[in-house]
């Protein structure tokens, strides 16, 4: 084995484990990757930086602006208003038809933003049909994914496989030649989850806000004494936040005042604050303050008068995903408190001033109710619980959508190659005003550029050092005795397991160019393994990284072991269907 395949085995093995740690953003891991093979000498600097000027990269962006300005322009709202004519008020209806409308738009948009703009609608359907919205967001999740199956453009996996394919001397992936494939893994997912899915998914007792987030140990009631520095000046003046106290509401002549930040506090004011026990006992012993031993303080004293509690989720390319609640001066900026966050399964109820917020996070916010349900014109942060309308601006909303169907049908009839016509009509988009100048480069999700080109510059390093030829070798050797589909297998499991570690996206970059060596030994159309490693990376339900399920994740207050339980049955239906479709659509061998 020579060096350069182990300084490739070593940095996958790396950039893996930070992936899987967090150690570093995704796109510096990719930077970092492409740096060193050409510092390695493994690729020139023409070839490591072929892929960012790629067909593919500028596909993806004009994906991302599209997408952005039928979400923007109200064009996606008549999915949330299909949804509640569609439904009615059987849990078994709710489901199919929040499953079917999520497959269909992210047959054309991304899985995030189609589980984003189905989202809300699907929680005030759950509401009002009292149907455990647990049972419908992770369907809901799982539907986007599948439905990204259905075309090219339908996730950034199959563009990405697909720029891959061309560098490996395949013939490219045509707009529709999943259609066929992915309608029925469509209509078996929801099949999967109407009979067996939904009864995986256990339901939980009703509690209390302050009970999901695990705030009620932290309340307290502290009062300000005669003679206190606090008395007189203004809250946002104080050093409470500083000592890591957040306020929460104030009792004065037995009178419930919301805690703005120009709330002059008073002597003998009671407050009710959100603390843990070290914060406490400085604010005692600096500012003076009595502790209220005897205090009982619960959730329903943060509900009184005009304020009440809320959800808020961070959407996917907010600008506050990043920023911390200091930087974004929270309570000035939004007129709300926010209280707690949940992340992936974990409330955070204290000190949560200088956590840098993440996409997906959901906020427990208080505050009046007309800043709450401001929140529905918000749109870096959704409230849940309502449905967040986005109005239909009809001139706008009938360009964005005009746009991008011109484009699939220039782009399918070769008129135009597919990636100018798509850049085309986001440059219409743009002009049209459908999205501001301003935020165009907000709506594409850069990151996710930077990986894909990074590791597709790492599949070509594969390729040209050997090193995919030796893993096939490998491969072959261990299982071919056993028959030509259980090397199919194999290669849907390597692809299904190195998705948790890395992306889909960058799972199918790793796997392809070893798929394709492999075929060439063993005597298969490489073109057909590639399309299987390709339709296997965007099909792994069996835990919630992908962001679609990231989305989900803390709305539905699920927990790792809940998509453990209902996503490995689907992944292996969706394998055996694998197994038997791809020779189908393209035969092994020619």
């Amino acid at each position: 084995m020579s060096f350069e395949i182990l300084l490739l085995f070593a940095l996958l093995i790396a950039a893996m484990a930070t992936f899987t740690l967090e150690w570093l953003p995704i796109d510096i891991v990719a930077l970092v990757l492409v740096v060193t093979l050409v510092a390695a000498g493994i690729l020139t600097p023409t070839q490591a930086l072929a892929s960012f000027g790629s067909e593919v990269v500028f596909v993806l962006a004009s994906i991302f602006v599209l997408a952005g300005a039928l979400v923007r322009t109200g064009a996606l709202g008549w999915l949330g208003q299909a949804l509640h004519r569609l439904a009615g008020h059987s849990e078994a209806r709710i489901l199919v038809s929040v499953m079917a409308l999520s497959a269909a738009a992210s047959a054309v948009i991304s899985n995030t933003n189609a589980t984003a703009v189905l989202m809300p609608a699907t929680l005030e359907l759950a509401r009002k049909a009292r149907v455990s919205a647990r049972r419908l967001l992770m369907p809901l999740a799982y539907a986007s994914m599948l439905g990204g199956t259905c075309t090219l453009i339908g996730t950034s996996t199959n563009l990405a496989a697909n720029g891959l394919f061309q560098q490996l001397g395949l013939k490219p992936i045509s707009l529709f030649e999943f259609s066929f494939v992915g309608l029925i893994l469509v209509v078996s997912g929801i099949t999967y989850m109407l009979l067996v899915g939904r009864k995986l998914i256990p339901d939980v007792a009703p509690v209390s806000l302050t009970e999901e987030y695990e705030i009620d140990e932290y309340l307290s009631e502290i009062v300000i004494p005669e003679g206190s520095s606090l008395a007189g000046a203004r809250l946002s003046e104080t050093p409470l936040a500083n000592l890591g106290i957040a306020v929460l509401s104030v009792m004065r002549n037995a009178k419930r005042l919301f805690p703005g930040p120009h709330l002059r506090l008073a002597a003998a004011d009671i407050l009710i604050v959100q603390a843990s026990p070290g914060s406490l006992l400085a604010a005692e012993e600096q500012q003076g303050l009595r502790l209220e031993a005897t205090a009982s303080s619960r959730g329903e004293d943060l509900v009184a008068g005009d304020f009440r509690l809320g959800e808020a989720i961070v959407l996917p390319q907010s600008s506050l995903v990043g920023k911390t609640v200091r930087d974004l001066r929270f309570r000035q900026t939004f007129g709300l408190l926010l209280i707690a966050i949940y992340r992936r399964g974990h409330a955070y109820p204290v000190q949560v001033r200088d956590l840098p917020l993440e996409a997906a996070d959901v906020l427990l916010l208080q505050g009046p109710q007309e800043r709450l349900a401001a929140l529905e014109r918000n749109r870096e942060l959704w409230l849940l619980g309502e449905i967040a309308r986005v109005p239909f601006a009809r001139r706008r909303g009938t360009i964005a959508l005009g746009a991008l169907g011109l484009a699939i049908i220039l782009g399918t009839a070769g008129v135009l190659p597919l990636s100018f016509a798509l850049l085309s009509a986001a440059l219409t988009v743009v002009l049209a005003g459908c999205v501001p100048a301003s935020e165009v480069y907000r709506l594409v999700e850069w990151r996710l550029l930077v990986l894909i080109a990074g590791m597709m510059s790492f599949g070509v390093a594969l390729q040209e050092t050997g090193g995919a030829d030796l893993m096939a070798s490998t491969i072959v050797a261990l299982v071919q005795p056993l028959g030509t589909y259980a090397i199919l297998a194999t290669f849907i499991i390597i692809t299904l397991l190195l998705t948790q570690p890395l992306s889909n996206a960058a799972a199918a970059l790793v796997v392809l160019p070893v798929a394709v060596a492999t075929a060439d030994q063993i005597g298969v159309d490489p073109r057909s393994l590639a399309m299987l490693v390709t339709l296997a990376a965007s099909l792994s339900f069996i835990a919630p990284f992908e962001p679609a399920c990231l989305l989900v994740y803390g709305p539905g207050k699920y927990r790792f072991r809940d998509f453990v339980k209902v996503g490995l049955p689907l992944t292996a239906v969706v394998t055996v269907l694998l197994l038997v479709l791809v020779p189908w659509f393209w035969p092994l061998r020619q």
